[in-house]
């Protein structure tokens, strides 16, 4: 591309904020001649995230602000073509995306380097500004029916896989009564389907006019910018659209600023809404008040000290009452949504339907009675402490903690930049802890307790979900007998000639004017390795930090990697092996990880109960966890983070919850209840259910990912929930003995990351947990995940399950088949890069599914632990029109029919760079990845650039032989499995349809793949009743033999 001119840019600096607290740097810039504004956050790294957020407003239905969000893709003024901008993101180590949210579009471009930042950026720019909006672009991503009567469309799907969930209908309406008529916060911007069927393109192109004005623009960048060429660029893009943008001077109604005032709630309001659901026994309920505004900082951050003293933790008094007493829902949390005037949304999740009513009032009794009552004033001290702990650490690993305030800033904020300053320190924490109980009292009962309000009861249905298919099948029906044969011939004739003209070839010589920078421009994170105990048999390391460590070596066989990085907190985590957990207590682990951190402990002699347990943790932590281990989801982690000084308490902390814990039947009783009540709401989630089927069936019982699995622990658990009423010993000693065969050194293995030279006993400090301990045991190995695969797993090949459910209106599939086994395989640059070619934006398939809206995606993952290839179709109208336009691209492309393009090519290669510098953004984060590699992964460190080059030596000629190898069979019904969940109106006739492909599908219930491991229920207490809710037809068959390709390590 051409230099930047020499002359200066027509931009200056409004505000420059050094903060005192973490080493970040705000600067903000302000055109002359446009308006525009560009903040730019100052922090180290390989990514430059770039925002560009565009303030957006509407008083309709109509969803014209998201369909821009898709169509200023198809094309600019300077860039005529369709897909020009994702296709040069793909070469230039970059990604994009966008979000339409109810006050904002933004969109992002995420790119490994300054380098090609700076390239790309101008190019964005000229997409948002001048973009072509032609109406063929949006007719195929808004809205058309095609030959075959059916509605289609990008936007058109992703709304309609989204309109009738419960969440959608709930916030809906919540906004619907909260916000008055003409005020844009009750509007549906991502648009009703009823609209964006008649929604024109005209409309379209009027509201992009009087939105994208540079003026109502800000461009938020985060990581390493040269803030010199930036404003360079900038400039010069400037004066290429000076014709086509407003006068800087000419009059401009600022969005949300200039509209009316958000009135107070005026009456109270309970309504309740009813979603499809077959499963009617759980709801949920928001309830939602009028918060501060924007601009009273000390309000806001008080609420938010407010509502975590609420509903922060199992310990605040709302979810200590409500959940771990009463029991009455599975969680209440609180979301602030920042508006002009804020809104504080609460959330109580799986709550008993005929129970919805009274459980809103509870809470709303509860509010008034905390306000009422003297505060524990303690605990609000600590939960303000907290609060600045986890905002200090969040700052050391920015990522989008700034750019969402600066986002925020925009839209409602002063444009001097006054409402940022107070970013600069933490003096508003010190003025909150001075507030006395009356003023916080009184904050709680003016903003919640006494306020008006509005509430939700979110009432599944079943009556609705056979409404809803009857209503929908019906519309299709009559709108195919309006438009006859010839009609629908016509309208697949216009979908044919607007794809034409959309998907005019992009000139390869456009493209190679922009030169893409060596990847050694990116600027990685490195990291220092140390090691103690177990882990010096990985290899022995001579640096400064070994050094430190080999000082205080205790000769303790404990594993322990360490991982370098400046940073004033110490994070920790302790990996367990699970292999030796007997089969039939593996689903008791879902329990086993609700449980580990709010269960009473002994502490030198005493019993703690749990609540005192929480409150010490949260009081010497800015966050602790429990869960599986990423990469390898057979183990599990306990983690901390915490000031580096809390190094020697957390590890105390970590042997008393593994030791010293009593396995209480009230707390478990509780855990379980939660879980359970959870249930209803994950089945309901089609694409996670496509997967957790294929886990069912692909993995043995032996996988503890499997047994974690939402159709092991619906019944197993409900089971165990009885059991702990009919035989409480039973179920602790089966408890207690899971935590035996966990608990054991040799299934440890501990990772810290931290400034190592500020831990004064980096390794004898791990005396606290391994004192009274066996540590002559050998080091257990990994848990081998391929160990796990069922028959099934190992050979796929004729499974086909299509599994209807009321609460999706959409379908998605997963297809499954034998792939390379080991990052070290040699096949694994080649098929790295044929997966990055073909799910490339705008890419084969991209182009193939997304553009006619066959699907919203399609992505092809490694399961390289494995040696599993998924193949899935995410969010489609038509799942069968999507597999056979796919099955038409790879074959098409492994056989050489369809031609590999270099540049695309190069753009793979690109992809799988940023994929890199994605692993590793920020110092903790590059951390987490050297010790994925090194431990988990069992590759060197440097192992990502071994690979790089490898990738970079794959020719055409190798990229066709893994497609043929390792594609070409996810559409061949003899070597692939294929699991489907759909709205029940699709699946007779995707079933249909798939049967003359060479498939034999079947058609089964969620429930009929549920596994209860072989524990009966107890006798005589009516279990089997509560069990007809999860079993059809006694369709609960332990012959079936379950299996999975769970989230493994995916490459």
């Amino acid at each position: 591309m051409p230099s930047v001119h020499d002359e200066a840019p027509r931009f200056r600096t409004v505000q420059k904020l050094q903060l005192e607290y973490a080493p970040v740097t705000i600067t903000q810039y302000e055109s002359a001649r446009t308006g525009m504004r560009v903040a730019v956050v100052d922090q180290p790294g390989p990514k430059i995230n770039g925002y560009f957020a565009v303030a957006t407003e509407i008083h309709d239905d109509s969803g014209a602000p998201h369909t821009l969000e898709h169509l200023v893709f198809m094309g600019s003024k300077q860039y005529h073509y369709k897909g020009l901008l994702d296709k040069l993101a793909t070469r230039m180590y970059s990604t994009t995306n966008a979000w339409t949210s109810v006050d904002n579009t933004t969109y992002t471009l995420d790119t490994a380097g300054w380098a090609a930042f700076a390239q790309m950026l101008p190019v964005y720019l000229d997409h948002l500004i001048v973009p072509t909006l032609t109406d063929a672009g949006c007719y195929t991503e808004v809205h058309h029916i095609d030959g075959e009567g059916n509605d289609a469309g990008v936007v058109y799907s992703e709304m309609q896989a989204t309109q009738n969930t419960s969440q959608e209908l709930m916030d809906l309406e919540l906004r619907r009564l909260m916000y008055p008529e003409g005020n844009g916060y009750r509007y549906e911007t991502g648009g009703m389907m009823e609209a964006l069927r008649v929604l024109t393109a005209d409309r379209i192109r009027s509201y992009h006019k009087e939105m994208y004005q540079p003026k109502n623009m800000r461009i938020i960048l985060t990581g390493e910018v040269d803030h010199n060429e930036l404003l360079a660029i900038l400039d010069r893009f400037e004066s290429s659209i000076m014709e086509d943008v407003p006068s800087v001077e000419e009059p401009f109604q600022r969005p949300w600023i200039t509209s009316s005032n958000t009135p107070r709630v005026k009456q109270t309001s309970v309504k309740a809404v009813y979603f499809p659901e077959e499963d009617e026994s759980m709801g949920d309920i928001m309830i939602g008040y009028v918060g501060p505004r924007y601009d009273d900082h000390e309000k806001s951050n008080a609420m938010a000290v407010l509502t975590q003293y609420l509903c922060g933790s199992s310990i605040s008094v709302l979810e200590n009452t409500l959940v771990e007493q009463e029991q009455l829902c599975s969680m209440v949390y609180c979301q602030s949504e920042e508006r002009l005037d804020s809104a504080l949304i609460f959330y109580l999740s799986a709550v008993e339907t005929d129970r919805l009513a009274d459980v809103e009032k509870r809470f709303v009794a509860l509010l008034k009675d905390v306000a009422n009552q003297p505060l524990n004033m303690g605990y609000l001290h600590d939960c303000l402490k907290r609060l600045r702990r986890q905002v200090v650490a969040r700052s050391e690993n920015a990522g989008d903690f700034f750019s969402t305030l600066v986002l925020e800033d925009h839209l409602y904020g002063d444009r001097a930049g006054r409402d940022l300053k107070h970013l600069e320190s933490l003096k508003e924490f010190d003025d909150l802890a001075l507030l006395s109980e009356d003023a916080w009292r009184e904050l709680l009962r003016g903003w919640l307790a006494n306020a008006e309000h509005i509430s939700i009861l979110g009432v599944p249905s079943k009556e609705l979900s056979e409404k809803t298919t009857a209503n929908e099948k019906a519309r299709v029906e009559a709108q195919r007998a309006k438009l006859g044969e010839q009609g629908m011939l016509q309208l697949a004739e216009q979908l044919k000639q607007a794809q034409a003209e959309n998907n005019r070839p992009i000139p390869e010589s456009l493209l190679e004017q922009f030169k893409v920078p060596d990847a050694e421009t990116i600027h990685f994170i490195s990291t220092t390795t140390a090691r103690a105990g177990a882990a010096r048999k990985m290899g022995k390391l001579e640096n400064n930090i070994q050094t430190t460590i080999d000082k205080d070596d205790n000769a303790s066989s404990l594993f322990i990697h360490f991982e370098h990085i400046p940073s004033n907190f110490v994070r920790i985590n302790l990996n367990m092996c699970t292999a030796m957990v007997p089969i039939e207590l593996k689903p008791l682990l879902t329990l086993y990880l609700a449980n580990f951190f709010t269960t009473p402990v002994m502490r030198d002699g005493a019993r703690i109960e749990f609540e005192d347990v929480v409150l010490e943790l949260e009081r010497e932590t800015v966050s602790y966890s429990i869960n599986t281990v990423r990469g390898n989801v057979e183990m599990l982690s306990v983690s901390f983070e915490a000031e580096s000084d809390r190094y020697e308490s957390i590890i105390s902390w970590l042997r008393t919850m593994l030791f010293d814990a009593i396995d209480d039947p009230v707390r478990l009783s509780a855990s379980l209840t939660k879980i359970l009540a959870d249930i209803p709401e994950e089945k309901r989630d089609a694409d996670s259910m496509a997967m957790a089927v294929l886990n069912m069936e692909h993995f043995e019982r032996t996988s503890s990912g499997r047994a974690q699995n939402t159709l092991s622990k619906a019944l197993y658990l409900r089971r165990i929930r009885n059991w702990l009423k009919a035989d409480e010993q039973m179920v602790l000693d089966k408890f207690k003995q899971l935590r035996q065969a966990l608990h054991k050194p040799e299934n440890f293995r501990v990772y810290v990351a931290a400034n190592i030279e500020k831990l004064s006993r980096p390794v004898s400090a791990w005396n606290a947990l391994t004192d009274g301990l066996d540590m002559n045991q050998p080091l257990r190995p990994l848990d081998d995940r391929k160990a796990c695969l069922s028959d099934i797993g190992k050979n796929p090949g004729s499974l086909a399950y299509f599994v209807p459910l009321a609460a999706t209106d959409s379908s998605f599939a997963v297809l499954a088949i034998k792939g390379p086994e080991g990052l070290t395989h040699p096949d694994v640059p080649a098929l790295r890069v044929a997966a990055a070619y073909m799910d490339a934006v705008e890419g084969p398939l991209w182009n193939g599914v997304r553009g006619p809206g066959l699907a919203y995606g399609t992505f092809w993952r490694l399961a390289l632990d494995t040696g599993v290839v998924t193949f899935t179709i995410y969010r489609s109208p038509d799942t069968y029109k999507a597999w056979t336009k796919c099955k038409e691209q790879v074959e098409g492309y492994a056989s050489g029919e369809l031609r590999l393009e270099k540049l695309a090519l190069e753009g793979a290669i690109s992809e799988i760079v940023l994929g890199m510098a994605n692993e590793q953004p920020t110092m903790a984060s590059a951390a987490d990845a050297s010790y994925l590699s090194q431990v988990i992964r069992g590759v060197p460190k440097d192992w990502n650039h071994q690979m790089l080059a490898k990738v970079r030596a794959v020719t055409p000629e190798q990229v066709k032989e893994a497609m043929k190898r390792y594609m070409v069979p996810a559409f061949n019904p003899a070597t692939c499995n294929m699991f489907v969940t759909c709205a029940q109106v699709m699946c007779n006739d995707l079933v249909a349809r798939f049967e003359k492909e060479g498939f034999r599908p079947q058609s089964r219930t969620l429930e009929s793949f549920q596994d209860d491991y072989g524990l009966e229920p107890p006798d005589g207490n009516g279990e089997e009743a509560d069990d007809a809710e999860d079993i059809e037809d006694g369709e609960d068959d332990e012959d079936d033999e379950p299996m999975d390709t769970p989230d493994s390590d995916e490459e």
